[in-house]
């Protein structure tokens, strides 16, 4: 897991508020790849490849915290709920 300095260094880069969805992040990660891509930059391709890279790594950082907080809050609504699996299974993916 990724230290707190570092979600909230990849949250400042990404341009992200504390509220932001997942559809959300994708989408400011697709728009600030598009613009920092080498190819739209052929007079300084070293500034937008580490760009593109320091971009790439903050994206991957938020959706690892993302996704173990998504795990961590499945984990909890498991305990109060005393839910067998298979509920759980069916309450998050619907279903019969």
């Amino acid at each position: 897991m990724s230290s707190f300095d570092e979600i909230v260094k990849a949250k400042t880069l990404l341009g992200l508020n504390d509220k932001a969805t997942l559809p959300e992040i994708k989408l400011r990660y697709k728009k600030l790849m598009h613009k920092w891509h080498p190819d739209k930059h052929a007079d300084n391709t070293e500034k937008s490849t580490q760009m593109s890279a320091k971009i790439n790594h903050a994206y991957k950082v938020i959706l690892e915290y993302c996704k173990h907080y998504e795990y961590r809050f499945d984990e909890e609504f498991l305990e109060q709920k005393h839910l067998s699996p298979h509920e759980w299974w069916m309450n998050k993916f619907g279903g019969k």
